[in-house]
């Protein structure tokens, strides 16, 4: 009987190893959308796809806002962002491990409008934040802003 139970805890202990080796090998979202309205499009890995409450936003994703449209996402680090009409916006890099000092937030605002509320990698390492414009980079060390990017 005792070796039996032996066994079976190692098989459980394999198993158990495994599950977690898979759970590391899958990064987490950065973060996930919140609200909508009217017709928004989250493109990840080449492939698009409409957005809806809950759907995750990768490191590497872009968001597409059409006319009368915004959306709403939260970051892991609790980063607010909203996007207004007409807006296309690249979550271009994202890390949040504090513990292994991992804080990273970069971003690109192609056209439209981008309100955005810092999370905890803007108060632990301000200048790991960036948003990038056509025509500018804006290094965060605020805790909100607001900005347009308009066409010529």
């Amino acid at each position: 009987m005792m070796i039996k139970r032996v066994a079976m805890g190692l098989g459980a202990a394999t198993v158990l190893g495994a599950a977690a080796g898979m759970a590391s090998a899958a990064e987490a979202p950065a973060g996930y959308v919140k609200n909508v309205t009217g017709e928004v499009r989250v493109i990840s890995a080449g492939e698009a796809a409409r957005a809806a409450v809950g759907s995750p936003v990768a490191a590497g994703s872009t968001l597409k806002t059409a006319a009368n449209s915004s959306v709403g996402i939260s970051l892991r680090d609790n980063t607010l962002l909203s996007l207004g009409p007409n807006t296309e916006f690249t979550l271009s890099e994202f890390a949040f491990d504090p513990g292994e000092g991992k804080l990273s937030l970069a971003s690109r605002l192609t056209r439209g409008t981008l309100d955005y509320v810092s999370g905890v990698i803007a108060r632990l390492r301000p200048e790991a934040v960036s948003v990038a414009t056509p025509s500018s980079t804006l290094a965060v060390r605020g805790t909100h802003f607001v900005v347009k990017v308009e066409g010529e």
